[in-house]
């Protein structure tokens, strides 16, 4: 099996805190192929994939804290979330007799000076520790923003614990400075500790919750790299058995892989018989038996048998390894509906910061007794319940979930824009051989012209077919090798893209292609016209082939259509999706398929260049164009194509060409493409209006836009709780898409 050789991350538009920030903390080139990057150890931002740092830490534009490049196959909880729960619950222990003395003061009159002071020293104790300790990280990053001109949640929220923290020990340490309106009887200023105190604990629990729920975003990922066994049975140059680390296999070693086990690397088969479930590797749900001379990938399962395999591909070069390559860098890029919230993001904390001074100037003029105190709580908690993570994270989250859901169903997609450019899609261009068909033509008919012996122009015609890549060539290679027919080398090959080959095959000149090849180096195919219609009446796609320029005879290729894609097309016409075919093969031949597959537009005998412009006319017409193909003549069109779709089965070419890979080639796969793009999307605008509409809702209440009609106004911790679960919620209704149903 073919893997993907090339994998390209889209270049995104670099921040200028991006821009700003020092080397350590960013230094890989903006346009680097995620494939030149060392992986190991490496962390990046969610939000800004762009960020790439050694080890752990937080994110120098948004503060969030960073994971893993490719996530471990282990489930241990990251170092960032260790220390987050640390913080969590020793904060929580010194909060609460803050929060219980808070109350204590609201609900019993104390009734001198001395009681509501000394209750104010303890808070003062206990919650400077849970502010400036358990909230230390929240002050890092909230400075780390201000540096880098890039001001985020944290600088809310260390902006909002500070103004109250910094007031409540000011009413402490000189309550005799504050004017009387600012007492209670007996001279006791009222504080804040609670609030400061209770703010940092709760978005420290936000930051676990967060924390564990983002874990999950790389399930995905996590399984593809726990499909690879950690040892294996490789066999001594003596024969024997020995286990050893998977690390150290070769190419070229012997392996033995038992029922019950996995493989542990690309090859094939040497002895023995096996039936291997490729479902979690490539989403076919049929077990396949692999006899001796068949391929085997890396994380497939052998559910029965046991069979000697050779390694041909080891470590990285694998398929599993490039697969978990290709979602890693694809989860990390960013699709076009991220602008919206990179355009919100730009102004939304001066916003909020420009609302807290309004709401703070409100009420200090207008609001009721004590102002100062109403004009503080409101403007913290507006500060506070503003959540532009929740915004930040609507987007990535949905994307990560949903191209690792992708690759488990055998759908590699390359970056998040073809991912959101699928859902659009309205025509799709599909080749024949090799996307509608299986792609392995069998030779059914020779036909000879009068005065020539088709054993003697066929061993030469298959002499110079060896050097096509072409899988119809194959084919003929394939018969003459079966008739044990004799192959020499031939000379001054060339090939003429869609049309046909030639070259010198013993000194003599072989042409083969289409009639309409031949016809242009002026060969008659007319003898044999009526012959090879009856043919392409069946489907069968026919090679004229010229000896010493005169016309020798044909062959017959036929190609099965793939079991799946009649009901991949019927699904897709259900969904409104029109379907075009382009194929080089005749007209007759290409009517034929059409009819048997119910494709009514085709296009037959089209150049690959020819194909690329049909693709081109048709986006010129207002057209959304998907293109499905296989070999190295569909790479242009591919690429012309607003969605690439390539099949594994297929070239490299074909596939580095593509925003889509199907493994195993199946067209069902373009099906689920389309059902997972459609999901996602609605999955992001979900989490766009949930957090917009959070955002918005959230900051009028907190300045207190309900109070006239209701009395009622939010505290700072319930602002930092509410906070906290607008993040966890956009993540969760991310991760609902891990359980989607993708076939139709």
């Amino acid at each position: 099996m073919r893997v993907l050789r090339a994998i390209h991350l889209r270049k995104t538009r670099i921040d200028h805190a991006l821009e700003t920030a020092t080397s350590s903390e960013i230094f890989k080139a903006p346009d680097a192929p995620a494939a030149a990057m060392n992986l190991s150890g490496e962390y990046t931002c969610p939000m800004h994939p762009k960020v790439r740092q050694k080890g752990p830490g937080s994110c120098p534009i948004c503060g969030m804290a960073l994971e893993p490049v490719v996530a471990s196959a282990t489930n241990g909880d990251s170092p960032e979330l260790r220390d987050m729960s640390r913080r969590f619950w020793m904060g929580l222990a010194l909060t609460a007799p803050v929060f219980a003395l808070a109350m204590g003061a609201h609900l019993v009159n104390l009734g001198n000076l001395v009681a509501l002071q000394k209750s104010n020293e303890v808070q003062l104790l206990l919650a400077t520790p849970v502010v400036w300790w358990a909230g230390w990280p929240f002050f890092e990053r909230a400075w780390k923003s201000i540096v880098n001109h890039s001001p985020n949640m944290f600088t809310l929220v260390a902006l909002g614990t500070t103004m109250a923290w910094t007031y409540s020990i000011a009413g402490t340490s000189v309550p005799w400075l504050f004017p009387a309106a600012f007492r209670m009887d007996g001279g006791a200023v009222p504080v804040y500790f609670e609030a400061a105190a209770m703010t940092t604990v709760l978005v420290l629990l936000g930051q676990v919750i967060e924390l564990r729920a983002r874990q999950k975003t790389s399930g995905a990922i996590r399984g593809l790299l726990q499909l690879a066994p950690k040892t294996v049975v490789r066999l001594t140059q003596g024969g024997a058995d020995e286990t050893v680390s998977i690390d150290t296999l070769k190419v070229g070693d012997l392996v033995r892989v038992k029922p019950g086990e996995r493989v542990p690397v690309d090859g094939t088969l040497t002895e023995g018989n096996g039936v291997v479930d490729a479902s979690m590797l490539t989403g076919e749900p049929m077990p396949v038996m692999k006899s001796p001379g068949a391929k085997v990938s890396a994380g497939t399962l052998n559910q029965t048998g046991s069979f000697v395999m050779r390694a041909a591909k080891v470590g990285a070069d694998t398929l599993l390894a490039q697969m978990v390559e290709m979602v890693s860098a694809a989860q990390r890029s960013r699709a076009p509906i991220q602008r919206v919230a990179d355009q919100v993001s730009a102004w939304f904390v001066p916003a909020v910061i420009g609302i807290a001074a309004i709401t703070f100037a409100v009420w200090l003029f207008w609001g009721p007794n004590p102002t100062f105190s109403y004009a503080l709580i409101t403007s913290v908690a507006v500060l506070i319940i503003a959540c532009p993570c929740a915004l930040g994270l609507a987007t990535p989250m949905s994307i990560m979930v949903g191209i690792g859901r992708g690759a488990q169903n055998g759908v590699l997609i390359r970056d998040a824009a073809a991912l959101e450019r699928m859902e659009t899609i309205d025509t799709l261009v599909v080749d024949k051989t090799g996307t509608l068909t299986e792609g392995h033509p069998k030779v059914v008919e020779v036909a000879t012209s009068p005065g020539f012996d088709a054993r003697q122009w066929l061993p030469k015609l298959a002499s110079l077919e060896r050097a096509s890549e072409h899988p119809l060539a194959a084919a003929i290679v394939a018969e003459a090798l079966v008739k044990k027919l004799p192959l020499t080398a031939a000379t001054d090959f060339q090939s003429t893209s869609g049309k046909g080959v030639c070259g010198l095959v013993e000194g003599v000149c072989v042409l083969c292609g289409s009639d309409k090849f031949l016809s242009e180096n002026h060969i008659d195919v007319a003898p044999l016209k009526v012959a090879a219609q009856k043919w392409q009446a069946m489907s069968a796609t026919v090679i004229f082939v010229a000896f010493g320029g005169k016309l020798a005879g044909f062959v017959a290729i036929t190609d099965p259509i793939k079991a799946t894609t009649r009901s991949a097309l019927e699904a897709l016409r259900k969904d409104r999706v029109r379907i075009v075919m382009l194929t080089g093969d005749s007209m007759t031949t290409a009517r034929a398929v059409g009819r048997d597959l119910g494709i009514a537009e085709v296009m037959a005998q089209v150049l690959p260049a020819d194909k690329a412009a049909v693709v081109q006319q048709l986006k010129k017409e207002g057209r959304v164009v998907a293109m499905a193909g296989d070999g190295v003549n569909d790479a242009p069109a591919l690429a012309a194509a607003d969605v690439g779709i390539a099949m594994d089965t297929g070239t490299d070419t074909a596939m580095e060409n593509s925003g889509i890979t199907l493994l195993h080639g199946d067209l069902m796969g373009i099906v689920r493409a389309r059902k997972l793009s459609q999901l996602t999307m609605r999955n992001i605008r979900q989490n766009l209006i949930l957090s917009f509409a959070y955002n918005v809702a959230g900051i009028a209440i907190a300045a207190g836009v309900l109070y006239p009609f209701t009395g009622m106004l939010l505290s700072p911790a319930v602002a930092a709780a509410a906070m906290a679960l607008s993040s966890v919620s956009v993540i969760a209704n991310a991760l609902r898409l891990r359980n989607s149903k993708l076939d139709a």
